[in-house]
């Protein structure tokens, strides 16, 4: 019983937090804030480095479904006919730039003790949270257009490739059974995307259909059954989780009958409406403060490196595809990161080659180009919409016609004053 009480009013203290977050951003002055921010920030007020209201492991569970949300429509956001176009070539070309530059410098850190988690740092600093910017993206309409024909896919390039790498390197107890375990999940999920066509014509399909939208929320359901199961499989292959949740966000986009963009607006209400908000409260909840207090410039180190590494290739790589104003919102997009360096934290800290205080501050600089990175992409893209609409009301506003030249002289052109 006493069990049950610390997990409802924990869940009531973070569920409170998750209510109240939409109505700061839009009370606090100057640039709107990502919601996700004021969802850390509560869950370390209230976490036990905190005001110690509140204990984050009662949570792991739902915490964990949160977490699988996240990669989930990231996934369902994501076309793999995508990689043949030049959008994709091109992300791929920029995560392999990434890559290099992020094992040299990580190896040079390693070489001076200043970090002793090679894997781990190094794939963080090439990730990208595409599943955390969505929203932030949505919101300012930065999906659509030019710009999000680049985005999207560089996104799940920053995901897809470091989940990959974390399911080979740091997942299974060797990387030939990793390679093994990879393969089979995803000739699962292959098998499960053409799983409805089996389905077609006949009354299993109509079924599905007719109780899409009614009280039965068919395909709702099943999508969560879905995502459990892969959660379950990749957890049971020695995967990590968000591995499985990216596919099943992949499945999906194949999977939904009534057209995906319905399916995705049950999928948001039920992530950013519950289970998403809570995982980034545990995050905030579990974030060690002290540590990141003890070592700030730690924490600097990485955010810089995460600019350095993960989002300076895009002003080289995009040169021909986009101009430089959209080239700059690229680099502070693909830098921002953080559900995937707080899964790579704690695979760290668990099989103890990370330093606690790299992992903490790993984590903190995540928070902070979580608030800061996709502000700059925001307020760039502002500013460059301003100057352009400046420009036909200013410099190129049309010139009053010239007067007539007059070729008499000023003195003849002088009017005298009448006569008295």
């Amino acid at each position: 019983m006493d069990d049950l009480s610390s997990v409802l009013s924990t869940l009531v203290l973070v569920s409170t937090i998750a209510a109240l977050a939409p109505v700061i951003v839009a009370l606090l002055p100057g640039p709107r804030v990502p919601q996700i921010v004021v969802l850390i920030l509560g869950g370390i007020v209230i976490g036990p480095q905190g005001l110690g209201l509140a204990d984050p492991a009662v949570l792991t569970l739902i915490a964990n479904i949160g977490l699988g949300l996240v990669f989930l429509l990231a996934g369902y956001e994501l076309d793999p006919a995508v990689f043949r176009e030049r959008s994709g070539k091109l992300a791929l070309t920029s995560w392999v730039i990434t890559a290099v530059l992020a094992a040299g410098l990580v190896g040079v850190l390693a070489t001076v003790g200043f970090v002793h988690a090679f894997v781990p740092v190094a794939l963080g600093l090439t990730t990208t949270a595409l599943g955390t910017l969505l929203p932030i993206l949505r919101e300012h309409d930065m999906v659509a257009g030019r710009l999000g024909r680049y985005i999207l896919p560089a996104g799940a390039v920053g995901e897809l490739l470091p989940i990959i790498g974390i399911a080979i390197f740091l997942g299974a107890g060797s990387q030939f059974v990793a390679l093994l375990s990879l393969a089979s999940v995803g000739v699962l999920a292959l098998v499960l995307s053409f799983a409805p066509r089996l389905a077609r014509g006949n009354r299993i399909k109509r079924i599905m259909k007719e109780g899409e939208h009614s009280t039965s929320q068919t395909t709702l359901r099943f999508s969560i059954v879905l995502l459990l199961f892969l959660l379950a499989v990749a957890a049971r292959f020695g995967l990590d989780v968000v591995l499985g949740a990216f596919l099943a966000g992949m499945v999906l986009r194949r999977w939904a009958p009534g057209g995906a963009h319905a399916l995705e607006e049950k999928l948001d209400a039920v992530g950013y409406g519950f289970f998403i908000p809570v995982f980034f409260v545990v995050s905030g909840m579990n974030l060690d403060v002290r540590s990141i207090i003890g070592a700030p410039l730690r924490l600097l180190a990485f955010l810089v490196l995460l600019l350095v590494v993960r989002g300076l290739p895009a002003l080289v790589v995009y040169r021909k595809a986009l101009p430089a104003t959209e080239r700059l919102q690229m680099m502070f997009i693909t830098a921002t990161s953080l559900p995937l360096l707080v899964a790579l934290s704690e695979i760290g800290l668990r099989n103890g080659t990370m330093l606690p205080e790299n992992a903490a501050a790993l984590v903190g600089a995540g928070v902070l180009s979580v608030i800061f990175y996709p502000a700059f992409a925001v307020a760039i893209g502002k500013r460059s919409a301003t100057r352009e609409q400046a420009g036909p009301t200013s410099r190129d506003r049309p010139r009053e016609p010239a007067a007539p030249a007059d070729s008499s002289s000023p003195d003849e052109r002088r009017t005298d004053p009448p006569a008295p």
